[in-house]
């Protein structure tokens, strides 16, 4: 509990620095930070190694594994990620609404900093460092609880984060990262209302669940998807099934990879067939709410007929190698 008091006392004493900071002075050690992410990449895919390796030898499904993966391509994509968040216009001090009352009184509603804020979010590397750019350009500072199963990444990221502040003359503690991996500490931080302003939990329903019911901290509570993928009647069949394809087979472990397809009944027939013969592969499965095995011969898709519990399934996210079909006579 002393190192996290620690963090949040570091944390709250950075954020009146980053408050005060111009919109240049933010820019700068935003593209500073992403330069040395991509000078330092050999470092950072270093440790995620030792991040892959423990998650292969504890038996992590290929979707996660990929969604851990970091590459020089991924790298570069990160700090493309906060170059552009640099580019954004500074909303600090910007402001949103002026009116005067009666009496002659003037008022202003001004966009200020939150503070200090608390991210939790689960075995995404890249996230990481999109958290820190997004806190930073608003003049907060950040304190970083990530998977544990990414947890060599994120110091390695979080490193560099810091290391860049510090030639930017401003203070390492910016951004920080709990190293503890036990679950009781990310409880203790969430009842750290003391030192951190605003929560923020960032993956699936159990973990925003988790945080909304046991934070003491106001929480930012975001939303779960399910991606869908319409065929309508009049749409190309080829390219519905390549698009069907890119769409949940290219990185299954993405937030933005396809759930649910919805198809039009009147190009049903013709689609299927196609669709199930592209997906067609060890471990992707399909489950529909009609009876799709008289129309196709699925071999090594595992297709379950759900009917009773298709509905509720419908609207949350999905194992990822699994899609769910539905059939509709129109879009209304």
């Amino acid at each position: 509990m002393s190192e996290l008091l620690e963090l949040g006392k570091n944390a709250c004493d950075a954020k009146y620095v980053l408050q005060k900071l111009t919109t240049e002075e933010k820019n700068k050690a935003l593209q500073t930070a992403a330069n040395d992410l991509c000078e330092r990449q050999e470092e950072i895919l270093a440790a995620n190694v030792l991040d892959l390796e423990n998650g292969k030898n504890n038996g992590m499904n290929p979707g996660l594994l990929d969604r851990l993966k970091l590459t020089g391509e991924r790298i570069e994509q990160i700090a493309e990620g906060l170059r552009q968040v640099e580019a954004l216009p500074d909303c600090i001090g910007e402001t949103m609404e002026h009116f005067e009352r009666p009496n002659g009184l003037k008022i202003d509603k001004v966009r200020v900093p939150l503070g200090v804020i608390g991210i939790i979010y689960e075995a995404r590397p890249n996230v990481t460092a999109d958290a820190f750019g997004l806190c930073f350009k608003t003049g907060n500072a950040v304190i970083l609880k990530g998977g544990s199963d990414a947890i060599h990444s994120n110091i390695a990221i979080v490193k560099v984060l810091q290391d860049a502040l510090e030639a930017c003359s401003m203070p390492r503690t910016a951004v920080q990262l709990i190293e503890d991996t036990d679950r009781a500490v990310t409880a203790q931080f969430m009842k750290m209302k003391e030192y951190v302003d605003v929560l923020i939990p960032r993956g699936g329903a159990g973990l925003i669940r988790s945080v909304v019911e046991n934070s003491t901290i106001p929480v930012i509570e975001t939303g779960t998807g399910n991606c869908h993928v319409y065929v309508d009647k009049d749409a190309d069949v080829d390219m519905a099934v390549k698009i069907l394809m890119n769409a949940k087979t290219q990185r299954i472990g993405v937030c933005n990879a396809c759930e649910s397809l919805v198809v039009h009944r009147a190009v049903r027939d013709k689609f299927l067939p196609k669709m199930a013969e592209a997906l067609k592969a060890p471990g992707r499965s399909c489950r529909t709410a009609f009876p799709l095995q008289k129309k196709i011969t699925v071999r090594s898709i595992w297709i379950i007929f759900c009917l009773s519990r298709l509905w509720t399934e419908w609207k949350r996210p999905l194992p990822m190698s699994t899609v769910t079909i539905r059939s509709i006579p129109n879009v209304s």
